[in-house]
């Protein structure tokens, strides 16, 4: 006799179906589990053995057979527990319900107990899609998966529950989506950030069309203070964003307990000592790395040039295309990461190397190696880059109220509001993000601009995503003047943001 139970596998942020068929027979008592299961996947026999001893059920004295199905695809994790269960329960006949439109995913404790597993929402997602009507999960992830509209998720304490509810003696009631609305009040805001009037607007200015920025000044200056504060003045993120950046929490594992949905867009702070396998994602068992955690908010990478060399050029490739593929035997496993990355260095190890009135401690030469542990080919990928001057003692004691973030999220939504019109027919959500064919058919420059840009990229010797990002950049400082057309004084400033490379790269 062989029983079929449905559940569902993860594969990088999607999920599959698997299906977990049970056969017992006749012969010598044995618990065989195939269907290429992982180390984590194997141990369920002995969990489920377990488990069904101490809640009361008698676990069958016969050869039994597991399969989950797609046999060709690696199983991972012990979400497999549940169904294994529920399949070994139906074979022998101790469950008569008709599962049929059910699916289980959870990991059992030895006393039966359903504990939280990582990944539910995108399964709850794929259940959908499938037809599933009743889907049973850790009931701490319960209020996760009930995300996904158009199914009933149930939450499950332990297996005794689970069978007495498919008995209809002790129903579950299915569980709701628990929404928790962001406190704006408890952010950091920019009204506590004294003076740096520049380095603000050039922050609006990335916050409005998405672009990367890198922060150089001397040690106290204000750089993360001014970074951490990025979040507050971004857009809202869109029910799109908010459900593709929960999948990747939730996979992670980094999903808060009892939150259904991330509401806020993420700020990712690692340290300088993170493995470049942390930062694009992947391990022994593949997950998200920071720049997917990072996706639809800011990866801030505060000491920049004391990021191993190999961990700061993995962030090439995803900075350009907004996903990142981690190749592996089984399979490539790929994550979006469209994210705004913030960096924050000193000018040299001393910190203080062309300060206003401390003198530097540090050889040319060591200035030279200290700024050359970022590469030019990532320097070229920042969009802005702004000095972070010391602060005056004047500006320090100046008890004149600040602009608040809330303000100046008002001019940043009215700029995205313009860039969601002109991209509403495509893929493209920022200035930052726009694909060649867009670049040249919206991006209309007046004759003063082409002739400004001309003369300044044969002087400077821009690349061509210099000259580019120059443009985006520009584009985004119009749309802040809600302006048709890029003008000259919007390419003057845009330029003003890429010079900071000639200045102390070139200078060294």
């Amino acid at each position: 006799m062989v029983v079929k139970c449905k559940s569902f596998g993860l594969f990088g942020i999607d999920s599959y179906p698997v299906e977990v068929e049970a056969s017992v027979s006749r012969g010598l008592a044995t618990f065989e589990l195939v269907g290429l299961p992982d180390t984590a996947v194997k141990e369920s026999r002995d969990r489920v053995r377990d488990a069904f001893r101490n809640s009361g059920f008698e676990f069958p004295v016969s050869r039994l057979t597991v399969n989950l199905a797609p046999a060709d695809t690696k199983k991972a994790g012990a979400i497999y527990d549940l169904p294994i269960f529920v399949s070994i329960l139906k074979v022998t006949g101790t469950l008569r319900a008709n599962i049929d439109d059910c699916a289980f995913i959870g990991e059992l404790g030895l006393s039966g107990e359903v504990r939280p597993v990582n990944g539910i929402l995108p399964m709850a997602i794929e259940a959908k899609k499938n037809k599933i009507k009743r889907l049973f999960v850790p009931a701490k992830n319960a209020c996760e998966g009930a995300v996904a509209e158009g199914i009933e998720v149930y939450p499950v304490n332990n297996v005794n529950e689970l069978y007495e509810h498919l008995n209809g003696t002790a129903p579950i009631t299915p569980a709701k989506p628990r929404i928790i609305t962001e406190d704006k009040s408890r952010l950091p805001d920019f009204a506590q950030v004294k003076g740096q009037f520049e380095v603000k607007r050039a922050l609006e200015v990335a916050a409005a069309g998405g672009h990367n920025v890198l922060l150089i000044g001397p040690p106290g200056s204000g750089k993360s203070m001014l970074a951490k504060r990025m979040t507050s003045i971004l857009p809202d993120m869109t029910n799109e964003e908010t459900i593709e950046t929960t999948k990747i929490h939730s996979i992670a594992g980094t999903l808060p307990e009892g939150v259904s949905l991330i509401s806020s867009r993420p700020f990712r702070s690692p340290h300088h000592t993170v493995s470049y396998i942390s930062i694009s994602g992947g391990g022994t068992t593949v997950k998200p790395g920071e720049v997917s955690l990072a996706n639809n908010g800011v990866l801030f990478l505060d000491e920049l040039p004391e990021f191993g060399r190999k961990t700061m050029e993995v962030l090439r490739q995803p900075l350009e295309d907004g996903t990142v593929t981690v190749s592996r035997v089984n399979g490539k496993y790929t994550y979006p990461c469209s994210f705004m990355l913030i960096a924050a260095m000193n000018p040299c190890p001393c910190g203080y190397y062309t300060h206003p009135t401390r003198e530097c401690t540090c050889s040319p030469n060591k200035v030279k190696r200290y700024l050359n542990r970022v590469s030019g080919p990532l320097l070229d990928r920042f969009d802005i880059q702004i000095e972070v001057p010391p602060v005056k003692y004047d500006e320090l004691t100046d008890n004149a109220g600040c602009e608040s973030s809330a303000e100046i999220k008002k001019r940043v939504d009215a700029a995205r509001k313009i860039q969601n019109e002109r991209y509403k027919n495509s893929a493209t959500t920022c200035n930052a993000r726009v694909t060649e064919k867009e670049f040249e058919e919206l991006f209309k420059l007046t004759k003063d601009a082409s002739d400004l840009l001309k003369s300044v990229f044969e002087k400077m010797s821009y690349s061509a995503r210099g000259y580019s990002k120059v443009v985006k950049v520009a584009r985004t400082i119009a749309d802040l003047e809600n302006s048709r057309d890029i003008e000259a004084r919007h390419i003057a400033e845009a330029v003003q943001y890429r010079s900071l490379d000639r200045k102390y790269w070139n200078k060294t």
